[in-house]
């Protein structure tokens, strides 16, 4: 029989105060949770509600005034088609100039960076070390041409005893022997003494082409040598002048049917900024072969650089005319936008108001674009400010004349040119149609 212990009244109050202390600590963290998840609800509500209020303030459009902005009116002009490369100036010739004979440098006739003219006297060596070898060559001349003139005679003599039978044979042979020998030996001494007058002609050495000067490389009183590595002086020509430039080999086509068929090709030579003209040439000659490291071909044009704008070895971006485009639209550049493959420009419209028109673009220069469609000409385009602007914006134009500078136009004055512009356009494309 089992016997169980009965609690006393003290351990049932106790154990009914313990369980009493618990449900109260569940109950305090419920309402914890409770208030944070509703201080969470709250804070998100206002949260979503400032949002909502901050986009709809942000959709609805702004109501300022017309963005300022400058704009230019499409034309019809001429643009060019050119091939550019990066180019060197090049001289077509240079000259080393070297002494050909051993001898002392006595004076020099040039100033440094003069510009000296074919044949012109520019130095002089010691010939009197040549000259006594002529005068010496002479003497050997006159010398040898005496037994030459004796030898003859008695050759002559000789002839006359032998058709008499006075002497035999043999002598007459010997003689006429002698006769050769003599005029081979004055044959060797007017080579020397031709040899001493050019070795002395050589000692007065002339410009050998017309050019510049370049820095003095050996000072008066040196001794110089036929061999030695450096020179006297270097003369670069200048007049003419070429430019060796590179194209890439898939616009060489081109130019080689062009350049076959007789057409002269404008080269013209820019500084590295592309705007400065340097000169203007002719291309003269291309290269035989493609250099299989870069894909490029060289180039050669020519110019007559008559006022020294061309400077040897100086780098330049040259750029060959293909083709001139007459009577096209052309725009500036700046008017030209781009999205990802889509070109377009900001119109401006009668009543002030802008519209996206895209364009189809032909050939560019440095400053305007050709328009191949999607405007004509009269139609303004707008230039500064496109960064502000979207479809349907109120605009303040700013004309830019065709000289660059921008005028001012009034309210009145731009929705009648505008208008009078839109309708020009409009006829042309009606007529094109």
């Amino acid at each position: 029989m089992d016997q169980r212990t009965i609690p006393t009244q003290e351990e049932e109050q106790a154990s009914t105060e313990q369980f009493e202390h618990v449900e109260g600590k569940r109950r305090r963290r419920v309402w914890v949770l409770l208030a944070v998840l509703l201080l969470l609800g709250f804070a998100t509500w206002i949260g979503v509600k400032q949002f909502r209020k901050q986009s709809a303030a942000a959709s609805k459009p702004r109501q300022t005034g017309p963005t300022p902005v400058v704009a230019a009116a499409a034309h019809r002009g001429d643009v060019g088609m050119y091939v550019t490369g990066l180019g060197a100036v090049t001289p077509l010739y240079t000259v080393n100039v070297k002494a050909r004979v051993d001898g002392q440098l006595m004076k020099v006739d040039y100033r440094e960076g003069q510009i000296v003219n074919k044949g012109a006297p520019i130095a002089e060596l010691d010939s009197r070390p040549f000259e006594v070898q002529l005068t010496q060559a002479e003497g050997q001349l006159m010398k040898d041409q005496s037994a030459l003139q004796n030898a003859l005679i008695d050759l002559q003599r000789y002839e006359t005893l032998l058709a008499h039978n006075a002497i035999a044979q043999q002598i007459v042979a010997t003689q006429k022997a002698t006769v050769a020998q003599d005029r081979g030996v004055v044959k060797i001494d007017e080579g020397n003494i031709a040899n001493a007058k050019l070795n002395i002609a050589y000692c007065h050495i002339t410009s050998p082409i017309s050019g510049r000067v370049g820095l003095r490389l050996v000072d008066p009183g040196n001794i110089v040598h036929a061999a030695d590595a450096n020179g006297l002086l270097v003369i670069t020509q200048l007049q003419p002048i070429s430019v060796i430039f590179t194209v890439p080999e898939d616009q060489l086509p081109p130019v080689l049917k062009r350049f076959r068929a007789g057409q002269h090709l404008r080269v013209d030579a820019l500084e590295r900024d592309n705007t400065t003209m340097l000169g203007s040439g002719e291309l003269t000659t291309i290269d035989n072969e493609i250099d299989q490291t870069t894909g490029t071909v060289r180039l050669r044009g020519t110019f007559s650089n008559k006022d020294d704008a061309l400077f040897p070895n100086q780098f330049v971006n040259a750029r060959l005319l293909l083709e001139e485009k007459r009577g096209v639209v052309l725009v500036p550049n700046a008017a030209v936008q781009r999205n990802g493959s889509v070109t377009f420009v900001y119109l401006v419209k009668p009543d002030q108001t802008v519209t996206v028109r895209n364009v189809n673009m032909g050939t560019s220069n440095e400053n305007e674009t050709e328009i191949a469609s999607g405007l004509a000409p009269g139609d303004v385009v707008v230039t500064t400010g496109v960064d502000k602007l979207q479809e349907g914006s109120k605009v303040n134009v700013q004309l830019q004349n065709p000289g660059g500078s921008g005028q001012k136009t009034t309210s009145s004055q731009q929705p009648a040119d505008a208008g009078r512009d839109h309708k020009g356009a409009r006829k042309q494309r009606s007529s094109n149609q």
